[in-house]
């Protein structure tokens, strides 16, 4: 790997010491288009390594979690306008060098990166306090590149402090599936003691049965997978099974964590009246024809869109309190294509990381 003569400095992650950094160029993982990710469409190579102009901070990157939207990317579900590109958006790392006027972050200070990445501050949704919602958002992974990489750039002002509780590849998961969760409660209302419904028990679901269980909710979960089902009993679950069962009490909200378009069907099968289904995915399978009957008596669908600033610092201040058990798999960076290909499969157990 090339040098400059250029010294910046980096917290060393496992001494807690200072040590001298010299690399213009990097390892990354990067994709220069979308395609089955059974054909590893992402290469491993060095790159130039990206400077913080003003009010950026670059960050070492110890982990970035995976993530759904990150396979529906590689397969070309999510339109991409940037190509090549680096993916992941659940960044932990440290403040290795700032730029221009960063008055948020000091160099050694240990951060995440979540999914929105920038936005306009000026469009209808800004100024309402929609900035999820923002015309001209910008994405980690999407519009610029992410954390599969060893370092990144973002500006300061969406970059959080990550708690003290919780180790790098822990609080990884918290940024997207964590954070879109804790969205997806507040989309369906859900009330502290009601019943709510988890659909597809990945990273995004463990994380909010222990939020939910939290605020003494009842937690039913449907899902395929033999060890989902025992993760889910574990973490406090009423009641598991597959979506075309029917549990024993109509539920008050549901969310659908599974991109596929007939559990929202499923899931108005067993809400009460009055009840709220919200849809968790960036991406899902057509929702097919329904009776109207299941609509009515004003149940409602809603669909649940990234995140707010606010959303990410509510989450890892209740993440932190609680605290929540982040269950994870952790992988080598090389190894992002063979593990995407197992997201697919479900057959990681809670949310995948990869160690940079």
């Amino acid at each position: 790997m090339k040098t400059s003569r250029e010294t910046k400095f980096i917290l060393h992650p496992s001494s807690f010491i200072l040590h001298p950094s010299s690399f213009d160029s990097m390892n990354a993982m990067l994709l220069r288009a979308p395609r089955d990710v059974n054909a590893n469409p992402l290469e491993f190579v060095e790159v130039e390594t990206p400077t913080p102009r003003a009010n950026e901070i670059r960050i070492a990157v110890r982990v970035c979690g995976l993530c759904h939207t990150d396979l529906h990317t590689v397969e070309g579900e999510i339109e991409l306008p940037k190509t090549p590109i680096v993916l992941g958006h659940q960044i932990v790392g440290v403040v290795e060098s700032v730029g221009a006027s960063v008055t948020r972050f000091r160099i050694g200070d240990r951060v995440g990166v979540p999914w929105l990445n920038a936005t306009c501050g000026a469009c209808e949704f800004c100024k309402r306090g929609e900035e999820n919602l923002c015309e001209n958002a910008r994405f980690t992974g999407q519009h610029v590149d992410g954390g599969y990489a060893e370092f990144c750039i973002v500006n300061e002002n969406f970059a959080y402090i990550i708690p003290d509780v919780f180790s790098d590849a822990q609080a990884a998961p918290l940024l997207c599936g964590g954070v879109i969760g804790y969205r997806a409660l507040r989309v369906c209302g859900v009330k502290p003691g009601e019943r709510i419904g988890l659909y597809g028990f990945g990273s995004s679901a463990h994380i909010v049965i222990q939020i939910a269980r939290h605020w003494q909710c009842q937690v039913f979960v449907f899902t395929r997978s033999e060890s989902h089902r025992a993760l889910a009993r574990e973490l406090g679950a009423c009641w598991v099974g597959r979506a075309e069962e029917t549990p024993s009490q109509l539920l008050d909200r549901a969310i659908v964590f599974a991109p596929i378009g007939s559990l929202i069907v499923q899931a108005l099968r067993v809400l009460r009246k009055g009840g709220t289904v919200a849809h968790a995915g960036i991406y899902s399978t057509p929702i097919p024809q329904f009776d109207y009957n299941l609509l009515y008596h004003e149940r409602a669908i809603k669909s649940v869109a990234n995140s707010t600033r606010q959303d990410v610092e509510d989450l890892l201040r209740v993440a932190a309190e609680i605290p929540v058990r982040t269950e994870i798999e952790t992988f080598p960076l090389r190894d992002a294509n063979r593990v995407l290909q197992k997201l697919k499969r479900s057959e990681i157990r809670g949310a995948g990381v990869l160690e940079i």
